[in-house]
């Protein structure tokens, strides 16, 4: 009997050791879990520290991405809003922001993140401490363009430097395919 249950066992054992790969594919709309961790190597970026009302009623400059975890050019993406974080640190708050709760939504308060998405991902707001809106654009937005207007709202230089820096899952793909 005390055989029959060690096999017993161990063969339970051997069926949960059995795990299948994990695929995870920038170049698809699969749903990975949080991209910010996953392909720009950052998971603090999500959620905001602060929202938008918060953000504004604190006279700060607000950088929101609208983004969908299950979008490849959200995916994409991922890595220049890492990058923003990086070269702005504490002088902007960034608002990355999942559009799944602001589908089919429309408001007229300034202080509602529903009130500047267009529906389209990625998009990119830009407003300063007052609310007004320095940029507007959808799509893969170059950093440059995004720093010039966060610039223009804090009344800090632009970084110089306009590239990104490959984040690890990058480099590790990059390393493996060589």
């Amino acid at each position: 009997m005390v055989t029959f249950l060690l096999r017993s066992a161990i063969a339970v054992l051997s069926f949960c050791l059995i795990v299948l790969p994990v695929q995870a594919a920038r170049d698809t709309d699969s749903y990975d879990g949080n991209i910010f961790a996953l392909y720009a190597g950052n998971g603090s970026l999500v959620p905001p520290a602060v929202s938008l009302a918060e953000s504004q009623a604190a006279g700060r400059t607000s950088v929101i991405v609208y983004y969908l975890d299950d979008s490849s050019t959200s995916k994409t993406f991922s890595g220049a809003v890492s990058e923003l974080q990086r070269v702005w640190g504490n002088s902007v708050d960034l608002l990355p922001l999942t559009t799944d709760a602001l589908q089919g939504r429309s408001t007229s308060d300034p202080s509602d993140p529903a009130h500047y998405w267009k529906g389209t991902i990625p998009q990119v707001v830009v407003l300063d401490g007052a609310g007004k809106l320095h940029l507007d654009a959808d799509g893969q937005v170059p950093l440059e363009i995004i720093n010039a207007a966060v610039s223009e709202a804090t009344g800090l230089p632009a970084p110089t430097q306009g590239s990104i820096s490959m984040s690890f899952n990058e480099l590790n793909t990059e390393v493996i395919s060589r």
